[in-house]
């Protein structure tokens, strides 16, 4: 009686068995298609052999693959240094060919994983070192994973952006081609397999150093440097950072606009500066990575007395600094500058002729003030009248 229940209850517990079998299988069957590459993937494999320009790359369970054709002439040289057992990476080109086998590219693969590196150094930031190797008149060209990247003009570290007068593009360009062979260290800032875009920055690369760098520094601070560029529109002056736990960053480098050389007008920087000469300055803007200098702050203001020394009706000698359409500037003592408006002269002829750059003539005060560092000049003698009707306009305006 136990043996007849016995064999019943293994015979009902058959179909069961059976089902768990059916179950276990479909799944297993589910994963490896699943493992199944498809056409476009990169796959890893093991060199198996290399005979009659053709490479046979095992994927195990998978099954073999194959390079061949213009495929193996064009990775001729790198199957060459290929060693048996080494694995490698290549492209499915064909999931099974006329011969049964997988089909593959390895010049394709590597022209994936190239850029698939590329948008991982982008979305990581990481920070990288490139050789350029040329230079055009809108930034300079270099190589990352064979693959040419361009660096546009504003993207260079400010010690590097070309300080050209007037924006001459063929000076723009020599200065560029200076850098041809410099290794620079760089960020991705855009990457575009579709239009095998690479866009890399070096300014980027040195934000968050220089922000380190950067945040020791104040407002108002006083720093002395080298001067390092001189061009129309002011003075680059070049300084050691302090020192900062982890930072290796050269040397800072901010601009002292023309406007802040000196309280007297400058029409060439350069007949102030020599590059090389030590100054001293105060940073008076950080924006960015962009450093702002003032090196008249550091002198004395000659506007602060300006109103004691010079009053209305003085009669006084000055050389003519430069000549606008709207008058001249007159150079006082003191380095104090007025302007002798045109209408003391009646046309612009008329005053071209009356004065001239350098010379020195007889001129008289018409206004002067300290705040809005202007005086205004009148041409020869004091005039009572016109005195009198440069006050009630000053007073108009008011």
């Amino acid at each position: 009686m136990e043996d007849i229940k016995g064999k019943a209850s293994g015979a009902a517990s058959a179909p069961v068995q059976n089902q768990k079998v059916k179950t276990l299988m479909d799944e297993a069957l589910k994963i490896s298609f699943a493992k199944l590459p498809k056409v476009g993937d990169v796959i890893m494999g093991t060199v198996a052999n290399k005979e009659s320009a053709t490479l046979y790359v095992d994927f195990g369970a998978m099954g073999m693959g194959i390079v061949f054709g213009r495929e193996f002439r064009e990775a001729g040289e790198v199957i060459k240094r290929m060693q048996l057992g080494e694995q490698i990476s290549a492209k499915v080109v064909d999931l099974e060919n006329d011969r049964g086998f997988i089909e593959l590219s390895l010049k394709e693969a590597g022209y994936t994983l190239a850029w698939d590196d590329l948008i991982k150094k982008r979305d990581s930031g990481e920070i990288f070192e490139v050789e350029i190797r040329e230079a055009n008149k809108g930034g300079l060209m270099a190589e990352v994973n064979n693959v040419i990247a361009f660096m546009p003009v504003s993207q260079l570290a400010t010690k590097h952006y070309p300080r050209v007068d007037g924006g001459d593009k063929g000076k723009i360009l020599a200065e560029l081609a200076k850098f041809v062979g410099e290794k620079f260290k760089v960020k991705i800032l855009d990457v575009n397999q579709e239009e095998e875009k690479l866009i890399i920055s070096e300014k980027e690369a040195q934000d968050d150093d220089l922000k380190k760098v950067l945040s020791a520094y104040t407002v108002g601070d006083i720093i002395e440097g080298e001067v390092s560029g001189i061009v129309n529109f002011g003075v680059f002056v070049k300084f050691a950072p302090p020192a900062v736990e982890g930072v290796h960053i050269g040397e800072l480098e901010g601009l002292a606009h023309i406007s802040e050389l000196d309280w007297q007008l400058i029409e060439n920087p350069a007949d102030m500066f020599t590059v090389g000469e030590m100054v001293k300055a105060k940073i008076i803007s950080l924006d960015g990575d962009k450093i702002s200098l003032s090196i008249k702050a550091l002198k004395k203001d000659p506007w602060d007395d300006a109103e004691t020394r010079f009053k209305k009706g003085d009669a006084i000698k000055g050389a003519v600094a430069k000549i606008n359409p709207f008058g001249a500037f007159i150079r006082l003592d003191g380095d104090i500058q007025g302007l002798c408006h045109i209408s003391e002269f009646g046309s612009d002829e008329k005053m071209r002729k009356a004065l001239e750059t350098g010379k020195t003539y007889d001129f008289y005060v018409q206004s002067v003030s300290s705040k809005d560092h202007r005086m205004a000049l009148g041409f020869g003698t004091p005039d009572p009248k016109k005195l009198v009707e440069t006050e009630k306009k000053g007073e108009e305006e008011k």
